[in-house]
């Protein structure tokens, strides 16, 4: 059991489930988390889904009641670290102590060049949410360009799609995320734009944006300007960890990832610790360090943390790396970690709308699964990835369902 003060930077699903891990693991001590977002703790995947459709009001998001964070919370932003002297500097002025330190200070989106300007929104925060939501209110059936066709991007596709608006997805890579499932994989996968009615450009650059002092189009590298009355972005994110570049003696890499052990600890001394998108976490397994931008990974390794820090000893996170995003009224499920040189098999379900499984096999082990729509494929995967289990035998049970 612990009693001293932790200090946690950053109040997303990684920190707020830090400060609660910390109460169930007996910690007694004072926790404060340390966040400049003005509203109260929340998830962040409704907001791409159910907040965004209108469907939830914003506190059906909340993590916990507000009123149990006001006491321990401070809307702040952090600006310098003093690992010496163990102290953390806020935006305020203030200087506050700490016995330990977490590091869930998030990620800002990437922007492209010509942003701000009206009608061009990222999707981070709150705030984000109901600037869009509103911008999509005021298009109606008009046209929404959403740039990148990752989760994020296509999950807004999605939402958009059900309110009505004329849809297109631009993105760089020949398929939408054939970087990680391969490129006969992604392209399956992204049919199910096709089936839902958004047009998907791949292989697009994004040149520029165009008109003021509001958007009215993107213009492509290859001449194309595609109409457009409101503009997502979603190319991914890079880590907030600026303000730990200078004096801080933390160790980032070179996209601004806090460099931790398999513990997830920024220090020899183990008194700074990092969760979330933040982290670049040594694995033991794979030999190297990785960051993880996922939902699953930021709860695991802020309820590790939080033992290692009210605990008697270290305790390491296992990443399984469970992914999911829900698209076009059903679900996307990715267990493990595709590799590029794994086979993928792919079963089809006979079904009214798209549902299929992928077997990403290695050897004749199986190493990743992929589904779409089939939640009994997943059922059985994982019952395979936990044993391990052979590949074929997990194709032969999903082509008996």
């Amino acid at each position: 059991m612990s009693a001293g003060h932790v200090v946690v930077v950053g109040a997303s699903v990684g920190g707020s489930r830090v400060a609660a891990a910390l109460r169930e693991a007996g910690h007694t001590g004072g926790i404060t988390l340390v966040d400049p977002d003005p509203d109260a703790p929340y998830d962040r995947p409704p907001l791409s889904k159910q907040i965004l459709a209108g469907d939830w009001e914003a506190g059906r998001a909340s993590l916990g009641d507000p009123a149990q964070w006001d006491a321990g919370r401070r809307v702040a932003a952090a600006t310098g670290l003093d690992t010496a002297g163990r102290r953390l500097r806020l935006d305020d002025g203030t200087l506050l102590g700490y016995d330990r330190l977490v590091l869930a200070c998030g990620a800002s989106p990437r922007l492209l060049p010509g942003m701000p300007r009206g009608g061009v929104h990222v999707l981070r925060t709150l705030a984000d949410c109901h600037g869009l939501r509103a911008d999509l209110d005021r298009v109606g059936d008009g046209r929404l360009v959403v740039v990148g066709g990752g989760f994020i991007g296509a999950e807004v596709a999605s939402t958009a799609r059900a309110r009505g608006a004329d849809v297109t997805v631009v993105e760089a890579l020949p398929a939408p995320l054939s970087g990680l499932l391969g490129q006969q994989v992604a392209a399956e996968l992204a049919l199910l734009h096709a089936d839902n009615g958004v047009r998907l450009l791949t292989g697009a650059q994004v040149a520029s944006l165009v008109g003021e002092p509001s958007v009215t189009g993107v213009a492509l590298t290859d001449g194309r300007v595609l109409p457009a009355d409101a503009v997502v972005v979603g190319i991914g994110v890079r880590p907030d960890t600026g303000w730990l570049r200078t004096g801080s003696g933390i160790a980032l890499d070179t996209d601004g990832g806090v460099l931790c052990d398999e513990y997830g600890a920024a220090d020899a001394a183990r008194t700074v610790y990092a969760v979330g998108d933040v982290a670049r976490r040594y694995d033991p397994l794979l030999g190297r360090h990785l960051r993880v931008e996922h939902w699953t990974s930021a709860v695991g390794q802020a309820d590790a943390v939080a033992r290692s820090i009210a605990g008697p000893g270290p305790v390491a996170y296992e990443d399984d790396f469970f992914v999911w995003s829900d698209q076009y009224g059903g679900k996307i499920t990715l267990l493990g970690r595709p590799g590029p040189d794994d086979e993928a098999t792919v079963v089809r379900a006979d079904a009214p709308r798209r549902r299929f499984a992928v077997a990403y096999r290695r050897g004749d082990r199986l190493a990743a699964v992929l589904t779409v729509n089939w939640p009994k494929a997943l059922v059985v995967a994982r019952r395979a990835m936990a044993a391990p289990g052979a590949a074929d035998d997990v194709v032969a049970a999903w082509k008996a369902l």
